[in-house]
């Protein structure tokens, strides 16, 4: 695909700036993470706590985030040698089927696992022209949720050291449980940050967009996943806007989907479906100004969309002074707010 031929930021990562814990476990509240703000369009930087979110922003704007609930995905399987594996359950497709990844593995058509408690999973094929995801069914021995509450476990990877229960994982607005790893950018919101932005004349609106699993070692595109942008948000949205009220997205989930709700006039519309876009600088974006994301890994595919949001200038010196200013990475790290046009 010729938008991923497109240079992606490229730095180098110390293993000390990735979280490797909650903020909860080193004294600190969800709220506390450190904030760095980035604006205009060389991303002039300065350093902030998560608590002055809503002296960051505007009245008038608009707050939007992705209310999915995050699963407990990854579950123990075992071959029929005897060998196990994790197997991380990404993306629930129609008529029953699911999008799997087997970890470490290379498994191999019409392949049967063994799974806790009497289920097992059924590998069909590849998914699409990945190297790491098959589409896969579940025969479980009761209702997904049922039985992933019983045997699941929250995804983790290397870079975090212990595990930690499905709560630490979790938004404080999560709604429809299906994400297979938690839309982390709004992690640090808490009821006190909703309150205080609602007395500051700020709206908070939420979407919905199952994300399936991560490519952190393949540096993969996103894959189709389902969305739905309910009337409310469009609503709101459409109003501030009007009023001249700016769109913040928490995390890149919200900027898929809100890019990925537009009629052909390029209007947001009420929407619900699978998207398959694909952000890039050569694209651009047309319903958002500025972007609450966490910091992410060196040439990821996000990388691509938050350049296409704040230009590469901004993004080289945002990814710059987090570098310097020793802010943390990943899912319990710190965060990121992008305001090219401030």
């Amino acid at each position: 695909m010729s938008v991923l031929l497109e240079p992606r930021l490229d730095f180098v990562l110390p293993p000390e700036l990735e979280a490797s814990e909650p903020p909860e476990a080193r004294g600190l509240r969800r709220d506390q993470v450190r904030l760095l703000v980035t604006t205009g369009p060389e991303g002039h930087a300065r350093d902030a706590r998560f608590v002055d979110l809503p002296d960051m922003l505007r009245p008038g704007d608009v707050v939007v985030a992705n209310d999915s609930g995050t699963l407990p995905a990854a579950l123990r399987a075992q071959r029929v040698d005897g060998r196990e594996l994790a197997l991380h359950l990404s993306t629930h497709l129609p008529n029953g089927l699911w999008v799997v990844e087997p970890r470490e593995t290379t498994p191999e058509i019409g392949e049967t696992l063994g799974l806790d408690g009497g289920g097992r999973a059924v590998l069909f094929m590849p998914y699409q022209a990945s190297r790491r995801l098959w589409v896969a069914w579940l025969d479980l021995p009761e209702p997904l949720l049922a039985y992933l509450d019983r045997w699941g476990k929250p995804i983790a990877y290397s870079y975090v050291q212990r595990p930690w229960p499905i709560a630490m994982y979790q938004t404080v607005y999560a709604r429809e449980p299906g994400s297979a790893e938690m839309p982390s950018a709004g992690r640090a919101f808490t009821p006190e940050i909703l309150q205080r932005l609602t007395r500051r004349g700020i709206t908070f609106v939420t979407l919905t967009l199952h994300t399936g699993v991560s490519s952190l070692e393949n540096h993969e595109p996103p894959y189709a996943e389902p969305y739905s942008v309910p009337p409310a948000t469009v609503a709101v949205i459409t109003r501030a806007r009007a009023s001249g009220g700016r769109v913040i997205a928490v995390g890149t989930t919200v900027v898929r989907a809100l890019e990925s709700a537009l009629d052909a006039n390029g209007e947001l519309v009420t929407q619900s479906g699978w998207t398959e876009l694909i952000i890039t600088p050569g694209r651009g974006v047309r319903v958002i100004d500025g972007l609450l994301t966490g910091f992410h890994e060196p040439k990821a595919s996000h990388l691509a969309m938050l350049e296409a949001i704040a230009g590469r200038p901004h993004l080289e010196h945002a990814y710059d002074a987090a570098l310097a200013g020793r802010y943390l990475w990943h899912e319990f790290g710190d965060l990121h707010l992008i305001l090219p046009q401030e």
